[in-house]
Order: C-alpha cells, then structure tokens, then sequence
C-alpha cells in the first residue's frame, strides 16, 4: 500500500547545503514526493530521459502510524509507526533548471524505501551511509540534522493533516553525487538494515 503522501525536507544538514552553495533555511524546507514515486527494496530506479544528472540522496524516513494535525512536541513519539531508509532521488539539473523540485524529485520510482520498518529505534543519532557499486559515497549521521525528527513532525502539522502511512523524508547529509545506469546503490542506516536499487535505462 503507497503512502498518500511523502512530506520531505530539503537542507536540513549544514554540510550538504554548503556543498551545493546554499544556505541553511530558517525554516525548515519542505516539498512532497507523489505516490507514484515510491519504490521498495531491490526495484529498479528508472533514470528519466529528460535529465543527464541523477543523484542519490540517503535519509532516514519517518512512517506516520496515526491521523494527525498540530502535534505537540512530547506527542510525536504516539504519531510515529516506525522508521525506515529512503533514497530521495534527484535529477539535479531539473532542479536547478526549473527552480521548484516537482519534477525532479517527484518522477517515478524517485522514493525507494525500505528495507523494512524498524518500530523500535531512538533517531536521535544514527548512522546514515550511501554506496554505489560498494563505493562509499555517503557517511553521516542523524545527529547532525539541523532540525530533529520533532521538530520536523511539529512543524510540518502545523500546516497540514498527517495520515496512517504518510512518510516524512528528513534530509541528507553530505556526500550526494551522480548515478549512472547499471549502478547499485545502497542506503543503511544504523539500527535499521540496507535499502538496495539498481538504475536502469527507462523503457
């Protein structure tokens, strides 16, 4: 079963916004991934036609167990179901081309997650790693995020109603970088296993 929506936020670590020469938002930056971009462990990323720079982007994703709106910050824990890997796939140059990131961070199979959902697991500082081809790309950890698992589920019910399934994407560290097809890459994070998806050609 898809989510109804996946709720993911852009520059929430200080280094990865540096290393593409952004600045760190003063409030939390956050756009929507479709449905239809979500795909599990072991299927194929699709490298779109109309991009020439796909990247990777390894982040814990947060697995909303209840109906919510307005939580307050000692309530998150009863909201959260569990905890899982996502690969917030990137055709960088759309995004930079077209400004705003529905395309290029909203095509299909854009949202690998998985492997499966941990249901008991503290975020608060767990190792975040991408390879590609077992070539370590990616080494951070959740600690480093500029706003907290909280903060982001505070922030982001304010605005609207979360519901049973929905995910929230919590950002990436350093490290992004290109995918080629024929490559396998691979999002772990500590307390939770491997999320693996090779890039394929789109039909």
């Amino acid at each position: 079963m898809l989510p109804n929506k996946i709720v993911a936020v852009g520059r929430n670590y200080a280094d990865h916004a540096a290393e593409l020469g952004n600045q760190v938002p003063e409030v939390p930056l956050t756009f929507f991934k479709p449905s239809t971009s979500v795909i599990g462990p072991t299927e194929n990323i699709a490298y779109p036609p109309f991009s020439s720079d796909v990247q990777y982007e390894a982040e814990l994703a947060v697995v909303i167990g209840r109906m919510c709106r307005d939580v307050p910050r000692e309530r998150v824990p009863e909201v959260i179901f569990g905890y899982t890997c996502a690969n917030d796939v990137t055709a960088r140059d759309v995004q930079q081309r077209e400004g705003q990131w529905a395309r290029a961070k909203g095509f299909d199979t854009s949202c690998p997650l998985g492997p499966w959902i941990e249901t008991d697991l503290d975020p608060a500082d767990l190792a975040v790693t991408c390879t590609v081809n077992g070539e370590l790309r990616q080494a951070g950890r959740t600690s480093q995020m500029v706003r907290s698992v909280a903060d982001l589920i505070v922030h982001i019910t304010e605005a609207m109603t979360l519901l049973p399934g929905d995910v929230v994407l919590t950002g990436t560290p350093a490290g992004v970088g290109p995918l080629a097809v024929g490559d396998e890459v691979a999002v772990s994070i500590e307390g939770i296993g491997t999320l693996s998806n090779r890039v394929v050609k789109r039909g």
